[in-house]
């Protein structure tokens, strides 16, 4: 395992993906970690911990490196206060992908993106959390990356980058319906482009509307896009709160189901439009 100082001075390049053991992995892909043995001991307190790939790297020397953040890493879920010291970063030899990963899957099928949004100090914004939360556990194809973005509204933009044939967001987001309504929108791509001169997107917030005119004015070509959200009944206010209400709770469940079921329609090619 390399510090992660290692990555603050020395010329880098991302890469799109790895193969590891005759497997292809990506960022979103969940491992398992084997440093070698002599390490330090940071090495043996990780030796068999799972976690996620955040980041695919190669340094100037052409080596790669595997950047990951641990699944039970207290500080994963707290977006852009999260410390440099929660990443780590390992040599492809001390990775063991976890079972599911298939290089044929990834070719044959349509890369998706589940991207959930919220604060989860805001009471019911951080339903999309929740969500994504859920359908890690659910053995989605692995064509499909499930990531929790939280607030992370730049991470976010860039990700729409990275060549996903499309992006479902997960989102706490009124529509006018009673509170625990689960929909799926299809947003105005076309609207959110014309619109993303001067967008802005705050570092500490999370506007899908917002992102996606951010996208559009870095040069992106927008993926397909679908909002599954949900109508919140308690966004927090200002004192802040966390935990979902009562009413929006079960919702999490619908929605996963609701996720499972679009993704299997992408997959077959019936694009499933607003509902």
């Amino acid at each position: 395992m390399n510090e992660w100082e290692w990555q603050l001075l020395e010329d880098k390049h991302p890469l799109d993906h790895l193969e590891i053991a005759g497997i292809e992995v990506r960022a979103g892909d969940r491992v398992r970690l084997r440093p070698r043995k002599g390490g330090d001991v940071l090495d043996i307190a990780l030796a068999g911990q799972t976690a996620t790939i955040e980041a695919l790297e190669q340094d100037y020397e052409g080596k790669s490196h595997v950047c990951v953040v641990l699944d039970e890493d207290p500080g994963r879920d707290m977006g852009m206060l999260r410390q440099p010291g929660h990443r780590f970063f390992f040599d492809p030899a001390e990775i063991e992908p976890l079972p599911g990963t298939d290089i044929q899957v990834r070719t044959d099928k349509p890369r998706i993106l589940v991207a959930g949004i919220g604060n989860i100090f805001l009471g019911d914004d951080a339903f999309g959390v929740e969500v994504v939360r859920r359908l890690q556990s659910t053995g989605l194809p692995t064509s499909v990356q499930v990531k929790d973005f939280g607030i992370r509204g730049f991470d976010l933009a860039y990700a729409l980058q990275d060549g996903y044939e499309t992006v479902i967001l997960v989102d706490a987001f009124p529509h006018g319906e009673p509170p625990g309504t689960v929909y799926v929108v299809e947003p105005d791509l076309d609207a959110a482009a014309s619109g993303s001169n001067g967008a802005m997107v705050d570092a500490h917030s999370m506007n899908p509307v917002r992102v996606l005119q951010m996208a559009s004015s870095m040069g992106t070509n927008l993926p397909q896009v679908l909002l599954v959200g949900c109508e919140p009944e308690n966004l927090g206010g200002d004192e802040g709160h966390m935990g979902l209400s009562p009413t929006v709770e079960p919702a999490v469940d619908r929605a996963a189901i609701k996720v499972q079921s679009l993704v299997n329609q992408i997959i077959e090619g019936v694009w499933p439009g607003s509902q």
